[in-house]
């Protein structure tokens, strides 16, 4: 039996992983492999690329805890995954299907190369818990509107889990690699490493996992929204990158108290990987036109990055993104609502600048919420009122999470947090709100 390469992207755990199943369950050897792509990296979020690496060392831990090896090389993804292939005499390559414009792109030039070298590709599900394209309207195409989807998604078979191979074993005369500690010289990436990032692996991935569905998942519905109680899974970029298998977690959480509104979550992820799989432009161009016009204000833009845009709900949604790489869900709609509705700034400059920080930064999910917040994606109210001042008062009624992320507030007591330019005396080192200075709405 000629060997199968396995070559993983952003699937990066052994259990309830169909690509690597069936390689193992073929019988041959299997040659596990990532390529550390420095066109990938250059593009990366820093907290990305440091999640990942942490990522492949738990990845290569669980495939040596089965008799196999991660094998490592650095390069073109398609050049080396053919290199390798070669020089295994492997004569099929196994990767799970992604949906992005540049994921596509490679597994169609993967395709190609390796037609032409006599060896077969075959994608897998494993990055959704329902793949794109196995739901679909009445009249073809895809589901622009989320809650048909939801109806679909909810009544559509799901796949059995796959357990994580038993016993793998590589082919004769390949060296595994180095896996560097940390991102290899010129590889460059974007934003700057968040001082409490959340860190990477299947092992870590799984606690957080456990530890949600067991205290966690329960109080979501109720304190979901809640900015200060963070009462979220924190399980997003355990998902981004593979770490967790959302169908594992979506079966797991749907039948416990509370499972069903988070399980909802995870069909909203899954829709806009649907989307995107219809629409590989959702990060640069309006998946509907509208007629907005949009203002030009890089003072107004560098300060909203920064955290220093005077609306205390705002900025502290801004700098926990800084601090963590992370900002909580409600806290992105805000502050994503600031910046589109209230400067009336693209929404691709806000999506871009998430992008280069979060680490659970993803093409479908991060630009597929920026439009819909921006009134140009799947909302079908894309003209829906948004007080900011309401939603403060709402999510943070005491105003902890303002104080937790914005120091300079951290002296004002109770719902006075949120309009500090109120007060008798400013508030020293704090500046008076942007939309004012700008003219902003």
């Amino acid at each position: 039996m000629r060997p199968t390469v396995v070559l993983f992207t952003r699937d990066l755990r052994v259990g309830d992983h169909p690509a690597l199943a069936a390689a193992a369950a073929r019988g041959g050897p299997v040659v596990p492999l990532f390529v550390l792509d420095p066109a990938v990296l250059a593009r990366s979020a820093r907290n990305r690329t440091a999640y990942l690496l942490e990522a492949l060392a738990e990845l290569r831990d669980g495939l040596t805890a089965a008799g196999g090896d991660l094998v490592v090389r650095e390069g073109d993804t398609v050049t080396e995954t053919l290199r390798v292939a070669a020089a295994a005499d492997a004569g099929l390559v196994h990767l799970s299907a992604d949906v992005s414009s540049f994921a596509r792109d490679r597994a169609a030039r993967l395709r190609e190369r390796a037609g032409q070298a006599g060896v077969r590709v075959e994608e897998f599900p494993g990055v959704t818990v329902v793949p794109p394209g196995a739901v679909v309207p009445a009249g073809g195409g895809h589901y622009r509107v989320f809650t048909p989807y939801w109806r679909a998604w909810r009544a559509c078979g799901w796949r059995e889990p796959v357990p994580a191979p038993r016993r793998l074993r590589l082919p004769e005369g390949i060296a595994p690699g180095r896996l560097p500690a940390t991102a290899p010289p010129g590889a460059g990436g974007t934003g700057r490493l968040s001082a409490n990032r959340q860190q990477g692996g299947e092992r870590r991935a799984r606690r957080r996992m456990r530890a949600w569905l067991d205290s966690g998942i329960a109080d979501y519905e109720r304190f979901h929204d809640d900015l200060a109680a963070a009462a979220t899974s924190q399980l997003s970029a355990d998902l981004r990158f593979g770490c967790t298998s959302p169908l594992e977690l979506a079966r797991a959480a749907r039948d416990r108290p509370g499972g069903a509104p988070f399980v909802r979550q995870l069909a909203w992820r899954d829709f806009h990987h649907q989307v995107t799989a219809a629409f590989p432009g959702i990060g640069r161009r309006d998946y509907r036109p509208r007629d907005i016009a949009w203002r030009r204000d890089p003072g107004a833009l560098a300060a909203w990055c920064e955290g220093r845009t005077g609306v205390p709900i705002v900025d502290a949604g801004m700098r926990q993104l800084l601090d963590e790489g992370f900002m909580h869900n409600r806290a992105r709609l805000i502050t994503a609502a600031f910046l589109t509705r209230e400067l009336r700034i693209h929404w691709t400059h806000g999506g871009d600048h998430f992008h280069a920080l979060l680490t659970d930064g993803d093409i479908a999910d991060n630009y597929g919420n920026w439009q819909w917040v921006a009134g140009t994606g799947n909302d079908t109210r894309p003209n829906r009122a948004f007080n900011l001042l309401r939603q403060a008062k709402r999510f943070d009624p005491d105003g902890a999470y303002v104080r937790r992320h914005v120091p300079e507030l951290s002296g004002v007591r109770d719902r006075r947090v949120h309009t500090p330019w109120l007060l008798a005396d400013p508030v020293a080192g704090y500046p008076p709100p942007l939309a004012v200075r700008a003219g902003g709405g």
